[in-house]
Parts: structure tokens; sequence; C-alpha cells
């Protein structure tokens, strides 16, 4: 079993969550590759509280020695926080398994956080047009 945290990995200092540095988590994401080379992809969430109802949320994600981030969803308003980082990795996972490229990977796992958090539950029922429609850059304004 891996030891936890990593020894020798400088994780990002978060105090408040507010303002967050996207190096910072950058630097420590070059760090895990570093001692664990054969890792092939690593992602994060990055959440920053505005208050309690909203947040700003992305993610960013290496591979092959590049960084991909994802777009900035600025004062979402939150539903229900629950499940947010789970809806990023089924986002991400989706576009994995169908053959997107990273950045798309990136973006329909943020997308499908924030549309997660924006609803109450811990699942999100959506419709994949919906979510590649926001991935894509659209607004979440319902479409009839």
């Amino acid at each position: 079993m891996a030891e936890w945290p990593p020894s020798g990995i400088t994780f990002a200092r978060v105090e408040d969550f507010k303002g967050l540095e996207v190096e910072s988590y950058k630097k420590m994401v070059q760090e895990v590759v570093k001692k664990y080379p054969t890792v092939e992809g690593v992602g994060t969430t990055l959440r920053e509280v505005v208050s309690g109802l909203v947040n700003h949320w992305s993610a960013i994600f290496w591979s092959e020695g590049k960084f991909y981030e994802s777009r900035k969803y600025e004062n979402l308003e939150i539903e229900d926080r629950v499940g947010g980082g789970d809806g990023f990795a089924s986002g991400f996972t989706y576009g994995f398994l169908t053959g997107a490229e990273p950045q798309q990977c990136v973006n329909l796992g943020v997308a499908h956080g924030a549309l997660l958090m924006s609803t109450m539950g811990d699942t999100s029922q959506i419709t994949l047009e919906e979510l590649t429609h926001i991935a894509g850059g659209g607004s979440a304004r319902i479409k009839r």
C-alpha cells in the first residue's frame, strides 16, 4: 500500500479556499509525476469559496507533460456541493472512455461537476446534449 500523503511532495497550501493559485497546484502535480514517473495523468478540481452558496469552480489535468485547464465557472450558485468531485470524475471518465482529447475530458468533467452541484442530490439528471453544450462553452439556460 502506498504511503499517504507521499513524502517529498509539497501540497498546495489553502487557508480559506479563496484566491486559489493554479500555479501552486501545477507545481504539486509536477512533484507527483516526478516521484511516480509511471503516472499517465493527474487531475484536480479547484474550488474557490466565495460563500457557502457561491463558489468559483474549475479543474486542471496533466498528461504527457502538458497541462489542460478547464473553463472557470465564476460565481457558481451551489444547491448541494456533495458530489462535485464525483461529477468531475464521471464527466472526465465519460470523455476518456469515448476517446475525447484531454482538453475535452477536463471540460466535460468540470461542466458535469458544476451541473451536479447546482441541483439537489448526489446525481445529475442532465442529458448528454446538455452536458456537451455546457462543456463547449454554452450557457446553462434552459433549452426548449
